[in-house]
Protein backbone atom coordinates (compact mmCIF):
# COMPACT_ATOMS: atom_id res chain seq x y z
CA UNK A 1 0.00 0.00 0.00
CA UNK A 2 1.25 3.61 -0.96
CA UNK A 3 0.23 6.93 -0.01
CA UNK A 4 1.35 10.11 -1.67
CA UNK A 5 -0.28 13.13 -0.39
CA UNK A 6 0.45 16.58 -1.71
CA UNK A 7 -1.51 20.10 -2.01
CA UNK A 8 0.55 22.07 1.24
CA UNK A 9 2.23 24.86 1.48
CA UNK A 10 1.86 28.36 2.56
CA UNK A 11 -1.45 30.02 2.91
CA UNK A 12 -2.44 33.69 4.58
CA UNK A 13 -5.32 33.39 7.83
CA UNK A 14 -8.33 32.97 6.23
CA UNK A 15 -6.94 31.09 3.02
CA UNK A 16 -8.07 27.67 1.51
CA UNK A 17 -5.49 25.23 0.38
CA UNK A 18 -6.77 21.77 -0.76
CA UNK A 19 -5.17 18.82 -0.01
CA UNK A 20 -4.94 15.18 -2.31
CA UNK A 21 -3.79 11.46 -1.53
CA UNK A 22 -3.56 9.38 -4.01
CA UNK A 23 -3.84 5.29 -3.03
CA UNK A 24 -2.41 2.44 -4.66
CA UNK A 25 -2.06 -1.16 -3.71
CA UNK A 26 -5.35 -1.72 -1.81
CA UNK A 27 -9.14 -1.88 -2.71
CA UNK A 28 -9.44 2.21 -1.98
CA UNK A 29 -13.41 1.61 -2.51
CA UNK A 30 -13.52 -0.85 0.37
CA UNK A 31 -11.55 1.08 3.05
CA UNK A 32 -12.36 3.98 4.94
CA UNK A 33 -10.01 6.80 4.78
CA UNK A 34 -8.36 9.62 7.07
CA UNK A 35 -6.51 12.76 7.75
CA UNK A 36 -4.34 13.79 10.67
CA UNK A 37 -2.10 16.20 11.11
CA UNK A 38 0.97 16.90 13.37
CA UNK A 39 1.92 20.21 15.14
CA UNK A 40 5.35 20.88 16.48
CA UNK A 41 6.03 19.82 19.25
CA UNK A 42 2.16 18.20 19.90
CA UNK A 43 1.01 14.71 18.84
CA UNK A 44 -0.63 13.57 15.86
CA UNK A 45 -4.74 14.02 15.49
CA UNK A 46 -7.40 13.04 13.62
CA UNK A 47 -8.93 15.89 11.87
CA UNK A 48 -11.46 13.77 9.54
CA UNK A 49 -12.37 10.41 8.01
CA UNK A 50 -14.83 9.15 5.07
CA UNK A 51 -15.90 5.92 5.06
CA UNK A 52 -16.75 3.47 2.68
CA UNK A 53 -20.55 4.91 2.49
CA UNK A 54 -19.10 8.52 1.99
CA UNK A 55 -20.29 9.60 5.54
CA UNK A 56 -17.93 11.74 6.88
CA UNK A 57 -16.41 12.47 10.74
CA UNK A 58 -14.71 15.61 11.48
CA UNK A 59 -12.72 16.98 14.92
CA UNK A 60 -14.47 19.82 16.39
CA UNK A 61 -11.65 22.66 15.41
CA UNK A 62 -12.33 21.71 11.82
CA UNK A 63 -16.23 21.43 11.83
CA UNK A 64 -17.80 23.77 9.20
CA UNK A 65 -14.15 24.77 7.42
CA UNK A 66 -12.87 21.23 6.34
CA UNK A 67 -14.36 18.68 4.02
CA UNK A 68 -13.17 15.42 3.33
CA UNK A 69 -14.31 13.58 0.22
CA UNK A 70 -13.09 10.63 -1.86
CA UNK A 71 -12.42 9.74 -5.86
CA UNK A 72 -13.36 6.36 -5.71
CA UNK A 73 -12.53 6.14 -9.72
CA UNK A 74 -9.22 7.70 -8.82
CA UNK A 75 -8.31 6.27 -5.70
CA UNK A 76 -7.67 9.80 -4.18
CA UNK A 77 -9.12 11.31 -0.82
CA UNK A 78 -8.99 15.12 -0.99
CA UNK A 79 -9.03 17.73 2.06
CA UNK A 80 -10.49 20.93 1.37
CA UNK A 81 -9.57 23.50 3.83
CA UNK A 82 -11.43 27.06 4.31
CA UNK A 83 -11.23 29.60 6.43
CA UNK A 84 -7.44 28.72 7.49
CA UNK A 85 -6.29 29.45 11.00
CA UNK A 86 -2.90 29.95 12.46
CA UNK A 87 -3.46 26.71 14.78
CA UNK A 88 -4.12 24.56 11.52
CA UNK A 89 -0.47 24.48 10.87
CA UNK A 90 0.64 21.41 10.63
CA UNK A 91 2.17 18.53 8.38
CA UNK A 92 -1.02 16.57 7.47
CA UNK A 93 -0.69 12.71 6.82
CA UNK A 94 -3.46 10.47 5.02
CA UNK A 95 -4.11 7.52 6.65
CA UNK A 96 -5.55 3.81 5.74
CA UNK A 97 -6.08 0.58 7.48
CA UNK A 98 -5.50 -1.94 5.19
CA UNK A 99 -6.23 -6.03 6.55
CA UNK A 100 -5.23 -4.57 9.93
CA UNK A 101 -2.37 -2.50 9.10
CA UNK A 102 -2.02 1.07 9.29
CA UNK A 103 -0.59 2.97 6.44
CA UNK A 104 0.84 6.20 6.36
CA UNK A 105 1.56 9.03 3.68
CA UNK A 106 5.16 11.17 3.53
CA UNK A 107 3.27 14.08 5.15
CA UNK A 108 2.49 17.90 3.56
CA UNK A 109 3.15 21.05 5.39
CA UNK A 110 0.43 23.32 5.71
CA UNK A 111 1.60 26.67 6.79
CA UNK A 112 -0.45 29.89 8.05
CA UNK A 113 0.95 32.52 8.28
CA UNK A 114 0.94 36.56 7.24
Amino acid sequence: VQLQASGGGLVQPGGSLRLSCAASGLIFGFRNMGWYRQALGKQRELVARIFVDATTSYADSVKGRFTISRDNTNNTVHLQMDSLKPEDTAVYYCNVVNYGRAYWGQGTLVTVSS
